[in-house]
């Protein structure tokens, strides 16, 4: 990360301070990164945490840098840690510190959220090795829900221990012109269409805004009911992003396409199959 990305990161975060809006993951320095952020809804106290899984380690805030909370994550080959690259297996000293985190973030009956920065981009239904093991470790260390983002395509949902790990929450309204196929920039084209090639894909042209696989038109949003009893009730809301990139309510036969592309893509990346019923305008996940 160049200086002035940190020195970016740091003014941020101040800015966020002086507003008085709660944020975590990343910070002046790692310590501050790695703090959650607390508030209350209603009596509920909640905690939330967030880790980048896939680098680059660049990005990373370090004791006396600026940068994001992270997990390293060893590569298959040995290569830097990259999101293109083969990202394995989280190391232990990582998976320990994300553990002590949620632990002291959980005393007192709050209620921790740990959002992970993972997944394989472009790319429908596949978890990469390290994946489950994390958001696992994040169950067992006391969270209870974890939420992924990074992939720019829907992933399964996958209930551990009766907690929610919503693998990949997919798009909602990201605007690009990054991977359109008509750049009038040579480089960029090119570049675009490598990229293309390499996650085997060419976008809907009616998505000018959202040039994503043409899967990520399914969408949802994840819904959690803390109930009563203290159990959780999970679901979610579906939704379906429409030309030229602009995500809506879906309902009807709409709604039917997300609902049956969830349980698709849930089985196909080998987690347990989901039941999964219409309630209360959501749709529950058991």
């Amino acid at each position: 990360m160049a200086d002035r990305g940190a020195e970016g990161i740091a003014d941020t975060c101040a800015e966020l301070d002086r507003l008085g809006i709660h944020h975590c993951g990343a910070g002046p320095d790692l310590p501050q990164a790695r703090a959650p952020a607390r508030f209350t809804v209603g009596s509920t106290r909640i905690a939330l945490l967030s880790y980048n899984c896939v680098g680059p380690e660049a990005s990373w805030a370090t004791a006396s840098r600026a940068g994001c909370a992270y997990i390293k994550v060893h590569t298959a080959d040995g290569s830097p840690i990259a999101p293109a690259a083969p990202l394995q297996t989280a190391d232990p000293d990582s998976l320990a510190a994300m553990s002590r985190d949620i632990a002291g973030a959980a005393r007192d009956g709050t209620v921790v959220v740990v959002a992970l920065h993972k997944g394989i981009v472009h790319t429908p239904a596949r978890l990469a090795p390290y994946e489950r093991p994390i958001a696992h470790q994040a169950i067992d260390a006391g969270a209870a829900i974890v939420v992924s983002h990074h992939a720019h395509i829907l992933r399964g949902i996958e209930l551990y221990r009766d907690k929610p790990i919503f693998h990949g929450l997919g798009n909602g309204c990201v605007v690009t012109h990054a991977l359109r196929p008509d750049q009038s920039h040579v480089a960029r084209a090119e570049w675009a269409r490598q990229r293309r090639q390499r996650f085997g894909f060419e976008p809907d042209p009616a998505y000018t805004l959202a040039p994503f696989h043409p899967e990520a038109v399914h969408a949802l949003l994840a819904r959690v009911r803390l109930l009563e009893s203290g159990q959780i009730e999970a679901g979610f809301i579906p939704v379906h992003v429409e030309p030229p990139g602009r995500p809506v309510l879906a309902a009807g036969a709409a709604a039917e396409r997300v609902i049956e592309y969830v349980r698709r893509i849930t089985v196909e990346a080998g987690l347990p199959p989901l039941k999964l019923t219409q309630r209360d305008a959501m749709v529950v996940v058991t």
